[in-house]
């Protein structure tokens, strides 16, 4: 028998508790039988459009009074004349003003009254009429809310938490941002289900991690688990620019007048030293992963360049040590929607997770795969858990090759150095391109052609210990796939979609709001090798997380890389390929100098999550042999200048 977790238990009876309210959205006829889907039976024209403002309990413009944030609601008219209760699908967003959500930027507009017109995205017009409420929250300072944006910090996770608590009863709202009259929300039963992409999936899951009561399920998609990981590596940084930056982009005119000592604390509290500071701790979710008490379907593209692979990651392993119910879809794509790559099966999915968590059907979703990964464009397969139960950390080494300047890479550690210049003009594509050649920007270290199948499924480590020449150095740590195939271009401007002129449509519609949007179709690139997974460090950190030092020209330091979390299958004919170097154009910051560092092989480990471990890496290596013939691999594009915005 499975084992039966806190988690699987509670929901156990959770769902029995629900029973009798899911059978009320059906027909009396068709309430004989336990109810598996909810229908499109209520008016999405009729729906009731109102708004509130909730009662943070924060004062964060500094203004004298409370900080109230702004909530429109969209919600099925029939049930509450009916005197039933409906549960809530919640978005908490920084960009329904600013920027613009979904592949069409759309953002809110309203009408004379203040009433919302246009909520952006499918949710509203599929799941009014399903009978769930649901609710866009402006975050503090953003759009009709007061407040300041703290870019994931107390402000951020406290605003949208206000609303979870005011929908359960447990907070204060009224029908204008100052004065008004107190408000309700007597028409929700108090459960509730958060999504989002980028920011908003993050705010997701930081109130996920206050464990606050009456959130049922959470569905972060391209999410972030600590924003110092969205601005560091281990000490080497990103890109430039801070929280402080992000704060400002977001915005509305009337906190960006008030709101300059936030910023302030920002820019102070988030030093370009790569230093952990009590900033990020305050913004760091995976610390508090015991509290959650909402179930997580995850959504990531496996080559996000913007939010990295490594929040899914570390909130994942973070979640399953903590027994909290799971899902995972894993794409080829950049920092994509699913709506927008797997649009059918997308919908259809998440209609059916809502029922089942918000509702109680008892609909099977929650015994199906854990995960769907796409192996190759629009191809997904399924794995009863992720990573899958066979999977083991083997412990590959570099070492020389036969070849000059093409090491391998194998179960036996390695003997002697290799060597590397930093090179901040080239990336980890022109790396990857010369893999069969020697070049003086990097270390190259390569397996025999496989002769079978190779998954790696999971987080990978690499540790290195360099001597550079100067006082500062960053490393960056690469798996690549070496071997034809066809993938997403996921360093294309649309990161492996493309946006079509034919439009679907999801749900109802109404003068001002559509329930159609432009179709996309995959756009892929046919390529020589696959980037896997990539890491960076600062040197200088290689006590992390203790501060940065200056480091001593000709010592040795010895550090290991986070390598962001993926699922791949290196097919057979196949090589996987280990790169390190310096700089990674455009994915970090150079240091001030262009160190020479020099690798000790006996002392350098990738550490990888395969399915079968060690042994199957054996089986996967025995019989292959041969040095790859010289020559330069094309790949995609170079990875996009990483925007500074977890875009939506």
């Amino acid at each position: 028998m499975p084992k039966r977790t806190r988690s699987t238990i509670r929901r156990t009876l959770v769902t029995a508790a629900v029973a009798t309210l899911a059978a009320t959205f059906l027909t009396p006829a068709a309430a004989q039988a336990a109810p598996r889907e909810s229908r499109p039976v209520y008016s999405y024209a009729d729906a009731v459009r109102e708004s509130v403002w909730v009662d943070t309990g924060l004062d964060e413009d500094g203004d004298g009074r409370t900080d109230r944030v702004a909530a429109d609601i969209v919600r099925p008219a029939e049930p509450a004349r009916q005197g039933r209760k409906v549960p809530v699908i919640m978005d908490a967003s920084p960009y329904y003003s600013c920027c613009g959500r979904g592949n069409e930027s759309q953002r809110k507009t309203y009408d004379a009254e203040g009433h919302v017109v246009q909520m952006p995205l499918f949710y509203d017009n599929y799941f009014v009429p399903r009978g769930y409420a649901f609710v866009g929250v402006d975050l503090a300072g953003t759009n009709r809310s007061d407040g300041c944006v703290d870019v994931g910090g107390r402000s951020d996770i406290l605003s949208a938490k206000a609303v979870v608590d005011w929908l359960g009863g447990r907070a204060r709202a009224y029908t204008s941002r100052t004065g008004g009259t107190p408000v309700e929300a007597g028409w929700t039963n108090g459960r509730t289900g958060m999504i989002g992409k980028s920011w908003d999936g993050t705010i997701a899951n930081g109130v996920a991690a206050t464990g606050v009561k009456g959130l049922k399920t959470i569905v972060p998609i391209s999410a972030i688990s600590s924003w110092y990981d969205y601005y560091f590596a281990q000490g080497a940084p990103l890109y430039d620019g801070g929280p402080d930056e992000l704060a400002g982009y977001v915005e509305s005119a009337d906190a960006q007048a008030h709101c300059a000592a936030v910023q302030q604390k920002l820019a102070d509290g988030s030093p370009r030293s790569g230093d952990w500071t009590p900033l990020w701790t305050e913004r760091d979710y995976v610390k508090d992963a015991a509290k959650v008490r909402a179930s997580v379907f995850l959504v990531h593209g496996m080559q996000d360049l913007n939010v990295r692979t490594k929040h899914f990651g570390q909130w994942w392993d973070a979640l399953a040590r903590h027994g909290v119910e799971r899902k995972i879809w894993l794409s080829q794509t950049g920092h994509v929607d699913p709506f927008d790559y797997r649009r059918g099966a997308w919908v259809d999915t998440l209609h059916r997770w809502f029922d089942h968590e918000l509702l109680g059907y008892d609909n099977g979703v929650e015994r199906e795969p854990m995960a769907d990964v796409e192996r190759h464009p629009d191809q997904w397969v399924t794995s009863a858990a992720w990573p899958p139960r066979a999977t083991r950390a083997a412990v590959l080494h570099p070492a020389a090759g036969s070849q000059a300047g093409v090491g391998t890479l194998g179960l036996r550690p390695g003997t002697g150095t290799e060597s590397f210049t930093d090179d901040p003009a080239l990336s980890e594509t022109d790396w990857a391109a010369h893999l069969t050649t020697a070049t003086p920007e990097k270390a190259g270290f390569l397996t025999a052609p496989l002769t079978r199948d190779l998954r790696l499924s999971g987080s990978s480590t690499v540790t290195v210990t360099a001597t550079p020449t100067t006082g500062s150095a960053h490393l960056s740590a690469v798996l690549v796939d070496v071997g034809p195939d066809t993938i997403r271009d996921y360093a294309d401007r649309a990161e492996g979609i493309t946006t079509l002129t034919e439009r679907s449509c999801w749900g109802a519609s109404t003068a001002g709001d559509s329930a159609c949007f432009k179709e996309t179709a995959a756009k892929t690139a046919a390529v020589d090798y696959t980037v896997v997974s990539r890491g960076w460090a600062d040197l200088g950190h290689h006590a992390w997380p203790a501060p940065g030092v200056p480091l001593t020209p000709g010592r040795a330091y010895t550090v290991t890389l986070d390598l962001a979390a993926t699922d791949h299958v290196v097919p057979a004919g196949h090589r996987l390929a280990l790169i390190v170097a310096g700089t990674d154009k455009d994915l970090i910051d150079p240091p001030s100098s262009r160190p020479t560092l020099t690798v000790d092989l006996s002392r350098t480990t990738a550490t990888v999550p395969l399915v079968g471990g060690a042994g199957a890496f054996v089986r996967a290596t025995s019989g292959g042999a041969g040095v790859p013939a010289p020559r330069v691999l094309e790949g995609v594009g170079a990875p996009r200048t990483v925007r500074h915005v977890p875009a939506s």
